[in-house]
């Protein structure tokens, strides 16, 4: 059993930055990939950013490409979003996922099914 919990959620303003941490529970986090989705009020949840078990291969959602950073500190089962130059659209429930694989690839990435777990979220609102 694998449990995720969010952190680092809040209110900012436009071109503000924030910092999402996701902390997992037992000794499997860093044979996994990891994702970051996200959900608006009244929307689907969408894929933001993922990343192979080693941290060695990432991948961005393009409405986030060079604003958001993912990482993962596997020494302390912890995933990250790195989130900069927030706009009022970034505003949703982030949610992290694990993947049901070490790697993947392209299309898999934004795919609900290739993930086993998730957390229950942690609010971001940028006001503009």
């Amino acid at each position: 059993q694998v449990q995720l919990v969010e952190s680092g959620g809040g209110l900012v303003q436009a071109g503000g930055s924030l910092r999402l941490s996701c902390a997992a529970s037992g000794r499997i986090f860093s044979n996994y990939a990891m994702g970051w989705f996200r959900q608006a009020p009244g929307k689907e949840r969408e894929f933001v950013a993922g990343i192979i078990w080693s941290g060695g291969r990432t991948y961005y959602a393009d409405s986030v490409k060079g604003r958001f950073t993912i990482s993962r500190d596997n020494a302390k089962n912890t995933l990250y979003l790195q989130m900069n130059s927030l706009k009022p659209e970034d505003t949703a429930l982030y949610y992290c996922a694990k993947g049901t694989s070490s790697s993947l690839y392209g299309s898999q990435w934004g795919r609900s099914t290739e993930y086993d777990y998730w957390g229950q979220g942690t609010q971001v609102t940028v006001s503009s």
